[in-house]
């Protein structure tokens, strides 16, 4: 007679559970631990930063998924994101400036994605990781010209926020750069930065699905997914601190960085 103790049956019901994710997300045990804790570290610094989420995940899954793949799994990562922080980002964002970066950034999303999608697997990450280190490193120098800060310069960064959220989902960081510039209170920032992703989703999911990129194993992949990310907004708001935001915002930032840095190393050698 073989006796279950209650050991054995969570060992199987794991192991059971894990079978079923490889299965679903259709990833090897390995690549879904990465993509699993990318997603959860990206959920922190999505929740105390108002950005980062997908360019965390690209940077730290691009050499196991290629982005054209990506794009709609962090797609549904951000929709995610958004309804948990929907209701603070409304309260304290600049909503005249959302909607015209959110406006101008329609217009260069479809460009982007005509460019995902036309150049080959190697080349889209090798745009992807590179568009995220310079961004990074722009952001860490505080190289902000005084353009942006205009009106052409809000066009401007509109434009180029939906071309980036075309190449690699990183519109955000764009975006994050031009009210560096523009001199916004953190609060301001995190919170406009939040209704921006918000709103933006509505286009992305109608050009996703003209590009025929919304798949059903994306929107598995990303559906198993949110749980994790939900659980990392949850921290990462807890943590954020307007006093303190511009040590969170380096700590996110020199991440990106190093996460960048180790995917174009993977990528070339």
């Amino acid at each position: 007679m073989i006796v279950h103790c209650p050991g054995n049956i969570l060992t199987e019901t794991g192991y059971l559970l894990i079978t079923e994710l490889t299965q679903l997300t259709d990833l090897p045990l390995n690549d879904l631990i990465v993509v699993m804790a990318a997603v959860s570290i990206a959920g922190i610094v999505r929740g105390f930063a108002g950005f980062g989420l997908s360019a965390i995940v690209m940077a730290s899954v691009a050499f196991l998924i290629p982005p054209v793949e990506l794009i709609p799994i962090c797609f549904v990562l951000e929709g995610t994101a958004s309804l948990a922080m929907f209701r603070g980002g409304m309260r304290n964002a600049d909503m005249k400036m959302v909607w015209v970066l959110v406006i101008t950034s329609a217009i260069g999303l479809p460009l982007g994605l005509l460019a995902t999608t036309s150049i080959s697997t190697d080349h889209s990450k090798l745009v992807a990781l590179c568009l995220i280190l310079c961004l990074t490193v722009a952001q860490i120098l505080k190289f902000a010209p005084e353009f942006l800060a205009t009106r052409g310069g809000l066009y401007l960064s509109g434009l180029v926020a939906g071309l980036a959220t075309g190449l690699a989902s990183v519109g955000g960081m764009v975006i994050a750069l031009y009210i560096l510039a523009s001199g916004s209170e953190p609060k301001q920032m995190r919170a406009s930065l939040v209704m921006y992703l918000a709103i933006g989703m509505f286009t992305s999911l109608f050009y996703l699905f003209a590009y025929g990129m919304l798949t059903r194993e994306a929107i598995w992949r990303g559906a198993l997914m949110s749980p994790l990310v939900l659980l990392g907004v949850g921290l990462g708001s807890l943590l954020f601190r307007p006093a303190h935001e511009r040590f969170y915002k380096k700590a996110c930032l020199l991440l990106l960085m190093l996460l960048a840095a180790t995917g174009l190393t993977l990528q070339l050698f």
